[in-house]
């Protein structure tokens, strides 16, 4: 943090000519982010290798199948030019032409996995276009086998870069789009918080430009410099940044927008809106231009409708095959609780569910049978806030449970919850019923099921504060939809391994 000097203001700037005609081919190389061509080689040549490997193992497994290909046998070098170049060359190309590998799509979000599955469709059908076509003699399980295998590797790898990126982003900071915020303090700082909670996206403040004055911001302890009075694209020069993010009320003034976008012709530097909507997800959003005014639509959060049930389908099969796979380590657990503290093996406790319905939740007990007694001499050391009563070293937990709490273990016996509709696999975590009605907007997570898992847990689980908790699980009431509780359910994975934020 830093205070705003004086020094920082600087006289303005004469602004760069607008409307000058240029080469369309005269593009300025990006000063700072360039991270993304090497790593979209990276992309091109793994994509290329996985369709060379498909095209190898399938070859290797159904040799027989293959020979049925047109005269292989009587001309084997253009059958594996076919197989090895041509068709890896298409995979490379048709993803190129599907949005595969660009930027803005690298590293962050689903829209790059959903775009090369477009690709996979598009190459399957162009495939099998060409093969009718030609009237080529193609064995349909090979082919098959070919262009699944290629999907699956391409996802597989570009998983573990996307992986190697987000690495290299918060342990380094490497590998990111270095951005000067503009708009007034409030408005920045906002922006600012909201792209720092996430290193993996790669996006990194560096400089905030005041479009209010420097008074708003006299005195005040900032994370980054704050500038005033200055022209954007120097200063945008000057700090080594690549994008400009225009905030909140400063992208509604007329004209402006529209000219800061002219000068950036040519510069090779990024701009970027953030409008006054937080915790909107993108798929909510859409742009409708309407005489050249682009208005941004809002659409309500989809509660009901066939995703809705395919969600409670899934939770209750896979609540029902979860209770019965997991049997023998219930009655492993069941066990060493009676011998670590006689009492029951189940924790029972009311919390409150879906519009406000309250039930008793299942876990495996973790603390001795006079913990509740022992609470009221605790309540001093708690180290939450909100509704949540939370001791890193409880000493009501005995050491069974505490390895429980540890591996997330004692949250099991709520599939017996989810298997009666009383909970989801993904949602807001169930409060307890004891508080009373809940006040302002954490009654809105009632709006859903609660969930053994969601995105307070794998964002923090108790490491976070109170508000930020409930605006996580407010963020996923209005945002929900299956893939995103798919990828929860693939990020609890990773955050049950580490124990991170489990006590």
């Amino acid at each position: 943090m830093r205070h705003v000097d004086s020094f920082e203001i600087q006289p303005p700037t004469p602004t760069p000519t607008n409307g000058v005609p240029r080469s369309a081919w005269a593009r300025a190389r990006r000063r700072a982010s360039r991270w993304h061509r090497p790593y979209t080689a990276i992309l091109l040549t793994l994509d290329f290798a996985a369709a060379v490997l498909a095209s190898y193992l399938s070859i290797s497994v159904f040799e027989k199948a293959t020979s049925g290909f047109s005269d292989a046998d009587a001309d084997a070098t253009w059958f594996h030019t076919v197989t090895y170049l041509l068709l890896p060359l298409g995979w490379v190309v048709v993803l190129w032409g599907t949005g595969s590998y660009d930027r803005r799509y690298l590293g962050l979000g689903t829209d790059e996995f959903k775009r090369v599955l477009r690709g996979g469709v598009t190459v399957a059908a162009s495939v099998s276009f060409l093969a009718f076509a030609t009237k080529t003699d193609l064995s349909r399980l090979s082919v098959a086998t070919a262009l699944l295998g290629a999907l699956a590797f391409i996802l597989m790898f570009r998983f573990l870069a996307r992986y190697a990126l987000h690495v290299l982003r918060r342990r380094i900071g490497q590998a990111t789009h270095r951005m000067v915020l503009v708009g007034t303090l409030p408005e920045t700082l906002e922006v600012f918080r909201a792209v720092t909670r996430s290193p993996a996206a790669g996006l990194m403040p560096v400089a905030i430009h005041l479009t209010d004055g420097y008074a708003a911001a006299r005195g005040l302890e900032t994370p980054v410099p704050v500038y005033a009075g200055r022209n954007v694209l120097a200063l945008v020069r000057e700090v080594g940044a690549d994008t400009i993010a225009v905030c909140g009320s400063a992208s509604s003034e007329p004209g402006e927008l529209r000219r800061l976008a002219w000068q950036l012709e040519g510069s090779g530097i990024d701009l970027v809106v953030a409008p006054q909507l937080t915790d909107i997800a993108g798929p909510r959003v859409h742009i409708r231009p309407i005489e050249g005014l682009p208005l941004l639509h809002v659409e309500e959060p989809t509660l009901s409708g066939l995703g809705w049930l395919a969600k409670n389908l899934l939770d209750r099969v896979a609540a029902g095959l979860g209770l019965i796979m997991l049997a023998p380590l219930f009655l492993t657990v069941a066990i060493a609780i009676r011998f670590s503290d006689r009492g029951p093996v189940f924790f029972r406790q009311p919390r409150v569910g879906h519009e406000g319905r309250v039930f008793r939740v299942w876990k495996f007990r973790t603390m001795y049978v006079d913990a509740e007694e022992r609470l009221a001499s605790l309540v001093d050391q708690n180290e939450t806030d909100g509704m949540l009563f939370k001791i890193r070293n409880d000493p009501r937990v005995f050491p069974i449970g505490r390895f429980l709490r540890a591996s997330s273990i004692d949250e099991l016996p709520q599939l017996i919850n989810v298997l009666k509709g009383e909970m989801s696999l993904v949602g807001p975590r169930p409060l307890p019923a004891d508080d009373g009605d809940f006040l302002g907007d954490v009654r809105r997570r009632l709006l859903v099921r609660p969930g053994m898992t969601g995105l307070w847990q794998v964002s923090g689980r108790s490491d976070l504060s109170w508000d930020e908790a409930v605006r996580l699980d407010l963020y996923y009431v209005d945002n929900w939809s299956l893939t995103y509780d798919l990828s929860i359910l693939w990020r609890t994975i990773g955050v049950v391994l580490a124990r991170k934020g489990a006590y």
